[in-house]
């Protein structure tokens, strides 16, 4: 972890003669003068909160050690656990502070010299930042102790500042020590010292604020509200909305799905939230069926038949069920590299449907200047001579919102027009209009326009890239040059079969929409030959998103069929594989023209390939 001091010669000792004389102070404003390099982590102060005060409450042998340790600053924590030798651990290492066992006499001393350990078995020292956790044993007697260090960093926040004074609810994501208290705490000053909001913190286990009815001056003008006990802490929530007007709500690791429902019922009533929860990534909320409410909730939706065609998916899927309670979701990878999801409503859209989200990732670069690097939609390549083309991964507009919401009632012609409006941005119109033609190697005009029906876009667009296929796709049959459509729909359907009939577009067939399927049909249209040997067999075309898990499974079947059961006559029995898995081998086997069966019970079901 790094320390960050002030550059001048004497630096080191004025920081922490200002942390024991400007943060032992109550005065806020005297905390607020430190905070004058946020932008620049190389001129970034951090103040240590008295860390002699966490030193006192040491046994004398454990904290002269300390004392002399040349890294004290930078300490996380000091870990006392019964029978075992004394520990001090920084960001990335540990290191024992002596040769002799914590005894019950050492955790003595430092309990008496703690406040009052609540139901969460959390304890801090009146006036400081410092929390100190125990464990029990099963008679309810303490036989370890966490003394976190705490500390206020002013200027922790230069990476997210400006999404901060949007007044949008932000939810910070992290692994646990990886600043996320931190962060909340030095927000909470921003919005209340610097944006002159009224900030009130449920502060459950007074890691915010610190120990004490007084709390600390690192918050500012902020109020805080403690929680008698842990399992309260979503009814003084609400008490703190209903009873003392706040703007802005802050909230230290979210839990229950009490406090989850809490935090929605606050949104609601127009107050910004600032809350922290553990897990990394916004995928670990969407599997997490207690927080998922604070990304909007997750729900299992069963489409129609046309609409299932359309996706390319399975007739039940999963959806965002409301509107997220965090607008912002922030990922705390490292101290000083975040990962920013501004719209978590079209990140979890995203997630949901199989599609990589766009996030932003921000760090500081060497000279201390705040780089935001933006994701970039994944290429679409049409053919070898259009690398650099760009298409969106999926639809947006009404197609990608996540749910189907209906229009306000407005005038009709105005409802419509909107409409229209809403379809004709849901694709990039240069991307379907204008037709552009470069000669290919028979002099044949490419790229091919193709009008899919009832073919799943996904399907489509890895086979073109796979295959790397000058096909372009059209919405306007006016300019395709060939209908691609399922094989039932044409049989259902007698106005396209006329409509193309009249503009004299040939249609495809396509057997099932699957990508081999989609792949035969694309090269039957463009007069490719054929190609059924082996040598033509790319497996990534059988892949759903090309893991090496998914390659393995497909390459274990092609060898099967091309080393044993084509030539020898023989059936063969592949290796175990899931439900996915074995649908793709199946896929591949049907590519020979030959039968397959899957048999055996879960989890040993597998394939068994029969000569033809």
């Amino acid at each position: 972890m790094a320390n960050f001091k002030s550059n001048t010669p004497d630096g080191n000792e004025r920081d922490r003669n200002l942390s024991k004389t400007n943060l032992l102070s109550s005065s806020a404003p005297a905390v607020s003068k430190l905070n004058d390099s946020h932008h620049n982590p190389k001129t970034r102060t951090e103040i240590t909160d008295d860390l002699d005060r966490l030193l006192d409450i040491l046994p004398v042998k454990i904290r002269t050690a300390l004392e002399g340790h040349p890294n004290k600053d930078k300490a996380i924590e000091v870990v006392l656990d019964l029978g075992r030798l004394p520990e001090v651990r920084f960001f990335d290492d540990a290191e024992y502070l002596s040769q002799d066992p914590v005894t019950k006499e050492d955790l003595q001393h430092s309990i008496e010299r703690v406040g009052h350990f609540s139901g969460d078995n959390r304890a801090g020292i009146e006036r400081t930042l410092h929390r100190i956790s125990a464990i029990r044993n099963r008679q309810g007697t303490i036989i370890g102790l966490t003394c976190r260090v705490g500390r206020a960093v002013f200027g922790t926040i230069g990476l997210i500042r400006d999404l901060v004074e949007t007044g949008q609810s932000i939810l910070l994501l992290g692994r646990p020590g990886v600043g996320k208290t931190t962060a909340l705490r030095e927000i909470t000053r921003i919005i209340a010292d610097e944006l002159k909001k009224r900030v009130v913190i449920i502060d459950t286990s007074n890691e915010i604020a610190g120990d004490g009815d007084i709390p600390h001056p690192a918050i500012g003008r902020a109020r805080r509200m403690q929680v008698a006990k842990p399992e309260l802490q979503h009814q003084v929530m609400i008490e703190a909305v209903e009873n003392h007007t706040p703007e802005v709500i802050i909230i230290d690791e979210i839990g229950t799905e009490l406090e989850a429902l809490a935090a929605r019922t606050i949104a609601e009533r127009g107050v910004q939230l600032v809350g922290t929860a553990h897990g990394n990534q916004i995928e670990n909320l969407i599997k997490n069926p207690t927080l998922a409410d604070l990304i909007g909730g997750i729900q299992a939706v069963t489409l129609g038949d046309d609409e299932a065609r359309r996706r390319g998916s399975q007739k039940t899927v999963l959806e965002r069920k409301a509107p997220p309670t965090f607008e912002i979701a922030v990922e705390m990878q490292e101290r000083y590299r975040w990962v920013v999801h501004p719209d978590v409503a079209d990140t979890v859209d995203r997630l949901l449907r199989g599609r990589e989200p766009m996030p932003e990732e921000r760090t500081f670069d060497e000279s201390g200047e705040l780089k935001i690097v933006q994701n970039d939609p994944p290429l679409y390549l049409v053919n070898s001579s259009q690398k650099n083309a760009h298409e969106p991964s999926q639809p947006r507009g009404w197609r990608a919102s996540g749910q189907m919401r209906a229009l306000p009632s407005l005038d009709p012609k105005q409802s419509e027009s909107d409409f229209e409006e809403m379809l004709a941005r849901s694709w990039p119109p240069e991307n379907w209009q204008e037709k552009v033609r470069l000669p290919g190697p028979n002099g044949e005009d490419l790229p091919l326009y193709v009008y899919p029906y009832g073919i799943g876009r996904s399907q489509l667009e890895q086979a073109i890239d796979v295959l790397k296929l000058p096909v372009m796709l059209t919405k306007d049959m006016n300019s395709a040059d060939v209908v691609l459509a399922l094989r039932s729909q044409i049989k259902n359907h007698s106005k396209l079969r006329q409509i193309s009939k009249a503009r004299q577009i040939p249609i495809h067939p396509v057997k099932s929409n699957t990508i081999p399927q989609i792949s035969k049909a694309l090269r039957r249209a463009l007069g490719m030959e054929d190609l059924s040997s082996s040598d033509a067999v790319d497996l990534r075309l059988f892949s759903f998103n090309g893991s090496d898990d998914e390659l393995e499974a497909l390459e274990e079947a092609r060898l099967a069929v091309e080393n044993i059961v084509i030539p020898k006559g023989q059936p063969v029995e592949l290796l175990p594989r899931s439900p996915k898995v074995r649908k793709m081998q199946h896929e591949l086997v049907e590519h020979y023209r030959l039968q397959s069966d899957s048999f055996g019970e879960e989890p040993n079901r597998r394939l068994r390939i029969y000569p033809a």
